[in-house]
């Protein structure tokens, strides 16, 4: 991360999701925060993030919620939140409308949102969940245009009066993409996911990654 920036993993009470906004407003006179001086980061004119697949998304005005909710105790200002989705967002049609809703209300409070989306399409979503993000932002029923032959997606939103959307698909087994984080509308970080994840899959107890990699190991080896 630039230097002034830190990120934190979000703290859910149960399976409740804190409303974003929360986290953007002073404490003390509600309004919102102001933007970070210290951008950081690599600007999109000079080097445009290197994915297949670009959109920019007109939205249509989209209703802000205002209650308070939970509040961090810093009072930072919430830049961008990194979503990894996971089997519970899917499994329901309600937790996935949990799901976009608190996507949409990031985009419009002008925080920035990365998805790594890399479980099975479901009667939910069948064509992913930046489907119905989209669909939703734009209000129209537009059917996306989504690769049979890598149907798990990676998107990063940069908000903004218009959202841009950098897009990724992979399949199973492939190697995942470096992906942009935007800290600004024109400036982002490369985010490493496939170094990231082998770091973390080397951590897991080997009779755990024998589990999913299908193989016979006995059940006490550790």
């Amino acid at each position: 991360m630039p230097e002034g920036y830190y990120a934190l993993a979000e703290q859910h009470a149960g399976r409740s999701i804190a409303d974003v906004l929360t986290l953007h407003v002073d404490p003390f006179t509600l309004e919102p925060l102001p933007a970070p001086r210290d951008i950081g980061g690599t600007t999109v004119a000079e080097a445009p993030p290197r994915v297949r697949r670009k959109r920019t998304v007109e939205p249509v005005s989209l209703k802000r919620r205002r209650s308070v909710a939970i509040r961090h105790v810093s009072g930072h200002r919430l830049v961008a939140l990194v979503e990894i989705v996971s089997p519970a967002n899917k499994d329901r049609a309600q937790h996935v409308d949990d799901f976009s809703a608190k996507v949409m209300s990031a985009l419009d409070a002008g925080v920035h949102v990365l998805i790594v989306d890399l479980f099975p399409l479901g009667r939910h979503d069948p064509h992913g969940l930046h489907e119905i993000i989209i669909q939703r932002l734009e209000a129209s029923d537009e059917q996306y245009d989504l690769p049979q032959d890598e149907p798990l997606t990676l998107v990063s939103y940069a908000a903004g009066p218009a959202i841009e959307a950098y897009l990724e698909h992979v399949a199973v087994g492939n190697a995942l993409p470096e992906m942009p984080l935007f800290l600004q509308p024109d400036r982002y970080i490369n985010v490493p996911l496939e170094p990231t994840y082998q770091s973390a899959y080397r951590g897991v107890p080997s009779f755990w990654r024998g589990v999913v990699e299908g193989k016979k190991i006995d059940k006490y080896d550790g």
